[in-house]
């Protein structure tokens, strides 16, 4: 499954050699660390240096046998080193490097997310300065409401998703500690200054204090981040969806030279890619779940969150770049119609004016609960029997006592809706 979903720059990062690379780097950084200490001879660890390799089919071949992924990494290791290996995982644990690589793993993940929520947002605004004056329907509970534009829409995306970047900004942070202090994290048989040394090495900060593992709320909160990323990008998938359908027609995946929408029906052009990305939002969603679940463990550690780690850290990265990777298309390629956004704005023949009528009512001294009868009493016509709104108010005695024909007109001008536009462009995107 994830083959299918991969960018070869965030697959490669969960391939087996990068990561029992990573688990060589934490063992030569401990061995330079020790080697400073005085407990490794410093040509052992030259010679360390010379001769580390491993190979990942010698590493599975042993592992059938002991069935201990770490040990057979360094039983294969040992077979390039020769004697020195005694001084390889001295005084350390397997989850000393477990933990520290899946931090490395996860902290070179969130680059390239990060890279690519920044291009998601160019994007985004992209289309906002495009589309910042097209009008077109706001809508409340999916009935019509009253204007905005299409810019707007994309604005709110943009802010939404510079939200995300600061999240996941932070939560690479919090998922950026490593931790080489033993069985139970006393370190007994370790020097603290072997973690500072092989964190600093590796781009990490030490955890201040840990068990056998990395405790796994940082992991819960980089996962959950990812949740959220994944739920804007629904939103913004489901936004597009509803504006693609038939009876709306607002706005439109790309739909490509050759492609096909249905099996039976040769006329549909259906939202796939924003289908897609709502049901993969769901998935990570669970990751984020699973990695809450990994929070409790037994005592300083027991080992039923590695089997779901296994699983969510590359599911859950790869998955996230396809996603905004994804979504870049989708937005960049979208298909825009102002003539139907227009279409539909008039579509209710005028009523989406009804608040400024009330208002304009209200400020000329009617009571609001007058002000609001005698709109919505009109309000129904167009409803129920297919009047225009502007029609009816003019022909209606008791809101002409106190509006004027003129009043009653320029109470439907969409440029009023739209007077705070350029502010609200400021806000999000800067002078």
């Amino acid at each position: 499954m994830i083959e299918r979903y991969s960018r070869p720059e965030m697959t490669r990062i969960w391939e087996p050699e990068n990561r029992y690379q990573k688990w060589l780097e934490i063992e030569i950084y401990a061995c330079e660390a020790h080697a400073q200490l005085g407990n490794i001879p410093q040509e052992a660890v030259d010679r360390i240096k010379a001769n580390a390799k491993f190979d990942v089919p010698r590493i599975d071949e042993i592992e059938k046998t002991v069935k201990h992924d770490v040990i057979a990494f360094l039983t294969s290791v040992a077979d390039y080193i020769g004697d020195d290996s005694r001084f390889v995982h001295l005084g350390l644990t397997s989850s000393d490097v477990l933990d520290t690589s899946l931090a490395m793993l996860l902290k070179e993940s969130s680059d390239l997310i990060i890279a690519d929520i920044k291009k998601l947002m160019e994007v985004i605004k992209k289309r906002a300065l495009e589309h910042k004056d097209t009008p077109m329907m706001g809508r409340s509970h999916g009935i019509h409401a009253e204007p905005v534009t299409f810019g707007l829409k994309m604005a709110l995306w943009y802010d939404e998703m510079r939200r995300n970047l600061r999240r996941m900004e932070a939560a690479r942070e919090t998922v950026a500690y490593g931790k080489i202090s033993g069985a139970v994290g006393t370190f007994a048989n370790i020097d603290p200054k072997v973690e500072e040394y092989v964190c600093a090495k590796a781009g990490l900060k030490p955890a201040p204090c840990s068990t056998q593992v990395i405790q796994r709320d940082r992991h819960a909160e980089f996962f959950s981040a990812l949740a959220i990323i994944a739920s804007s990008i629904e939103k913004f998938a489901v936004e597009i969806r509803h504006l693609q359908r038939t009876e709306v027609l607002e706005a439109e995946e790309f739909f490509s030279k050759g492609q096909k929408g249905s099996s039976a029906m040769p006329h549909k052009r259906n939202p796939v890619l924003s289908e897609n990305l709502t049901g993969l939002a769901r998935l990570i969603r669970g990751y984020a779940v699973s990695a809450m679940e990994n929070v409790a463990l037994w005592h300083e550690r027991d080992i039923s969150h590695s089997s779901v780690e296994r699983i969510i850290g590359p599911d859950a990265t790869i998955l996230m770049d396809f996603m905004l990777n994804r979504c870049i298309g989708l937005i960049d390629n979208l298909v825009v119609y102002p003539e139907n956004m227009m279409k539909n704005l008039n579509l209710m023949r005028g009523l989406i004016f009804s608040q400024r009528i009330l208002l304009e009512l209200a400020n000329n001294g009617v009571s609001r609960e007058n002000a609001y009868a005698l709109v919505q009493r009109n309000a129904m016509k167009v409803w129920e029997e297919g009047k225009d709104f502007q029609t009816e108010l003019l022909n209606d005695a008791e809101v002409r006592n106190t509006l004027s024909e003129e009043q009653i007109k320029e109470a439907f001008n969409l440029n009023y809706h739209l007077k705070h536009v350029d502010t609200i462009f400021t806000r999000v995107f800067g002078g």
